[in-house]
């Protein structure tokens, strides 16, 4: 059998599946909830039915177990994690996984990428916050994940803050700006935490917003790179200013215009503040927004089912702008819990998540994934700017604090260049660059032909075929394969004239190329 033909046949089941959609398709899908519908599912099926919309059934736990890992820590389960959940007969126990994952320390390091690309966390050009300033920001925002610190207070400390870059780690938020004046600022605060961009606004409401940073200041100091952001002292008289929702006030000599703003936007009664959270968290979980784009929210652009936004803001206010309760409340969903396979061909089943979204793994996931596999890690370094920057090679890619570190793979692969903090800037889309580098790549092959996980996997099976293939598919899949999966394995086992381990690493170069591996579904 042709490695080709090995890979359309690891393959075959996924693809087969989005056809098959009348009855469960095994592995993928079961006949049976594991979980209660909550408020989102009742607002989604409402939407739904008005559609005449049928939406998908349960995943498996053999879904739901990588998926879940996928999407809350960036990380591949183990296969001995996957044996015990799936063994595990506990009624909640999908509840009870997510809940141990979120204090996991993945989940701090692969929430904090996700804030790092908003927040524009990146040493050179045109960012340019250099790497003393890189990591003391990227500390502190994956130090406010960690304590779960409430939003509310987060986009407090990042508008607030005053003092120096190295110190104040949040006054970083006034560097990572293509431009410091007045104008420039008031696009990354409306972009950052009203999810919207300040070209579409007319002239004078962007003016408006303008003003209430035009007393920030930057001043240098001794040390190389440092540097203070401040109120301009020397702006001292009264500052007229209006408000985006058309509020007028006056700014007293001495009062710092930012708390001003600050103090409107984190009010619970702000149509902008929750709106916009809510919906960048169900599009980094679903790869679309309610509203969508993210970061696109105008008038024109009305949300996909506005009373599941609306349910969704109301609920992070009321748990006091703690952001768990919203990927809490969304990950126990039957709507997140769905399978992948869609049951309806209405063009708009998509936006009204009618089931999971089959979507690529984002670049550091994918390295981080196989070298996993392989036992390999990356080695990344930063010469310029100075100070020479060395990641130590034991720390995973989801870990990288700096957008300016790079690699030929992560930028393939579609890492965001963090130059504007738009969601967009990540691209998940498949190239043709992106399959030849898997199916030809030396590295690739050379990972796997080296792999201790993947000759355990071989010496542990003792000469029983069947046996090493269902732990390469664990390794690799995070499920068992299924009765065609182990016969077409098997068959290329006995026929290809290989050895044991020479047939296992083809398989898992294999699985390693199919869609089932490469993407989230």
């Amino acid at each position: 059998m042709s490695r080709a033909l090995l890979v359309a046949v690891a393959a075959a089941v996924l693809y087969s599946a989005r056809a098959a959609w009348a009855a469960p398709l095994q592995p993928f899908e079961t006949d049976t909830w594991a979980t209660s519908a909550n408020g989102v599912d009742n607002l989604v099926l409402a939407a739904l039915r008005k559609k005449s919309i049928e939406p998908a059934l349960p995943c498996s736990d053999e879904v739901f177990i990588r998926r879940v890992y996928l999407d809350v820590i960036g990380t591949l389960p183990d296969p001995q994690e996957v044996l015990k959940f799936l063994q595990d007969r506990a009624a909640d126990k999908r509840a009870k996984l997510i809940e141990a994952l979120f204090q996991r320390e993945e989940f701090a390091d692969y929430w904090a990428l996700k804030w790092c690309d908003v927040l524009r966390v990146k040493a050179e050009f045109p960012v340019n916050l250099w790497p003393n300033a890189v990591q003391a920001y990227h500390r502190w925002i994956r130090d406010a994940v960690k304590q779960n610190m409430p939003y509310d207070k987060f986009a407090r400390a990042l508008l607030t803050s005053s003092g120096s870059n190295f110190r104040v780690p949040p006054v970083n938020f006034y560097r990572a700006v293509a431009s410091r004046d007045a104008t420039g600022i008031a696009e990354a605060v409306a972009l950052t935490f009203m999810g919207t961009r300040l070209g579409t606004w007319p002239a004078e409401k962007r003016t408006q917003l303008a003003a209430f940073f035009s007393r920030v200041a930057y001043k240098k100091t001794g040390e190389w790179k440092e540097e203070i952001v401040y109120i301009d002292p020397q702006a001292s008289g009264p500052l007229d200013a209006v408000l985006p929702d058309g509020t007028k006030t006056t700014i007293a000599p001495g009062q710092d215009p930012r708390i001003v703003f600050a103090d409107w936007l984190i009010s619970p009664k702000n149509p902008w503040f929750a709106r916009c959270v809510v919906n960048r968290i169900w599009a980094w979980l679903f790869g679309r927004g309610i509203i969508h784009e993210p970061d696109d929210i105008r008038p024109d652009n009305p949300p996909s089912n506005p009373e599941l936004l609306s349910y969704l803001e109301k609920e992070l206010v009321a748990a006091k702008y703690d952001l768990r309760h919203i990927y809490r409340l969304i990950l126990n969903s039957r709507t997140y819990q769905q399978s992948c396979i869609p049951r309806s061909k209405d063009p708009q089943a998509e936006a009204l998540f009618a089931y999971y979204p089959v979507r690529r793994l984002d670049a550091e996931v994918l390295i981080d994934a196989l070298n996993w596999i392989a036992g390999t890690s990356e080695s990344y370094s930063s010469p310029i700017p100075e100070p020479f920057t060395y990641i130590p090679e034991d720390q995973r890619t989801i870990q990288l604090a700096d957008g300016s570190i790079t690699s030929s793979f992560l930028e393939m692969f579609g890492r965001p260049p963090r130059d504007t903090g738009l969601m967009s800037e990540r691209s998940n889309q498949p190239s043709a660059a992106q399959a030849l580098y898997l199916l030809n790549s030396t590295d690739v092959h050379e990972r796997i032909a080296k792999s201790k996980r993947l000759r355990q996997a071989v010496l542990s099976a003792q000469g029983d075929a069947a046996q090493a293939i269902r732990a390469i598919y664990l390794l690799i899949l995070s499920r068992a394969p299924t009765t065609e999966e182990i016969s077409a394995a098997q068959k290329y086992w006995e026929t290809s004239g290989l050895g044991a381990f020479d047939a296992a690493v083809d398989l898992a170069w294999a699985l390693i190329n199919s869609t089932e591996f490469l993407y989230r579904h």
